[in-house]
């Protein structure tokens, strides 16, 4: 029986010199296992006289429940051991004064649009917002873009299941509902999210436009100029940006033109305007005989690449707040 004892205190000791969990259960093995050194000896009984095996079977019993209650004891201690380790690393000093919430701050197509809205306001321009999903009649057809009209093109549209509505290529429908429920005369700027099949550094499937719309019995080509040039150069707050008007084509202005501007050192296309075909101001229920009007458009995204100097318009998008914070 003095090797019971001799086992029971190695595996004690042993015990006690494990820190690890895995460890420990390679000790365990060493003992308890299928050819642990007590299994060897309750395997031997059988060899033993009769008289003496119920006595050694006893203690060699005993000494391998001392064993297992001496193995529960160092795992409940490993494991309260590692809980402790675990809370002092994750422990929190409520003394310390606190991090605080990080500044938010406006996105620069947000900034750039509240910009436009104030100067265009302070024109007498209300502004007006619109569905983004929008009806064939009001994306195209009030705005005299016949059946065949390249911008219907599966290729350029993004269209909605069934194909009678498409996501709104432009802000325009908006002015066709303007002039629906309100009576001439009438200013309106028409902001908002558009979507085109397009996509590339200066073009996103997804992006912004402001279109601007004036209706009364005198108004001319003179005054769309006027509120043009007005409007960039306050935007920009340069009085020497030059405006320039390019004779163009588009389906809903009869004459139209495209609007280019100058810094001084050549030119770029900012925009599109036009005087309202009269079949528009028909859609819009307004009579053609005594009113006409200008429409402009412009890109709310090129505007502010232009005004921030970012030369690619993904990053308008791509939620990186080392380049939002720059705006905050």
């Amino acid at each position: 029986m003095s090797d019971v004892d001799a086992i029971v205190a190695d595996a004690l000791a042993e015990f006690a010199a494990v820190h690890d969990p895995a460890a420990l259960e390679n000790v365990k093995a060493r003992f308890l296992g299928r050819t642990g050194r007590i299994t060897e000896l309750l395997k031997g009984l059988g060899k033993l006289p009769l008289d003496q095996r119920r006595t050694a079977g006893g203690r060699i019993n005993e000494a391998k429940a001392s064993i297992e209650q001496a193995l529960e004891a160092r795992r409940a201690a490993l494991r309260d051991a590692d809980l402790e380790r675990r809370l002092r690393a994750e422990a929190i000093d409520v003394t310390q004064p606190g991090r605080g919430a990080g500044n938010g701050g406006l996105h620069p197509i947000t900034l750039v649009r509240a910009r436009i809205e104030a100067l265009l306001r302070s024109m007498g321009f209300d502004v007006a917002d619109g569905p983004e999903i929008e009806s064939d009649f009001y994306n195209f057809t009030a705005l005299n873009m016949p059946a065949n009209h390249p911008a219907r093109s599966m290729h350029d549209t993004f269209y909605v299941e069934g194909g009678s509505h498409v996501l709104r290529t432009h802000t325009s429908p908006i002015q066709i509902h303007y002039m629906q429920s309100h009576r001439p005369p009438l200013r309106v700027l028409a902001p908002g999210r558009v979507y085109r099949s397009d996509s590339d550094a200066t073009h996103s499937p997804m992006f912004h436009q402001v279109e601007g719309l004036w209706i009364d019995e005198t108004v001319s080509f003179a005054d769309l100029k006027g509120v043009t040039i007005e409007l960039l150069q306050k935007f920009f707050e340069r009085t020497d940006l030059a405006v320039r008007f390019r004779p163009s084509f588009f389906p809903f202005t009869e004459p139209s033109a495209e609007i280019d501007m100058s810094f001084g050192e050549g030119w770029l296309e900012i925009g599109g305007c036009g005087m309202v075909h009269p079949n528009v101001l028909e859609h819009g229920n307004v009579d053609s005989s005594r009113y006409q009007g200008f429409a402009f458009g412009m890109g709310v995204d090129r505007l502010a690449m232009l005004r921030y100097g970012v030369d690619d318009l993904r990053l308008f998008f791509q939620n990186d707040l080392r380049f939002l914070r720059q705006f905050a």
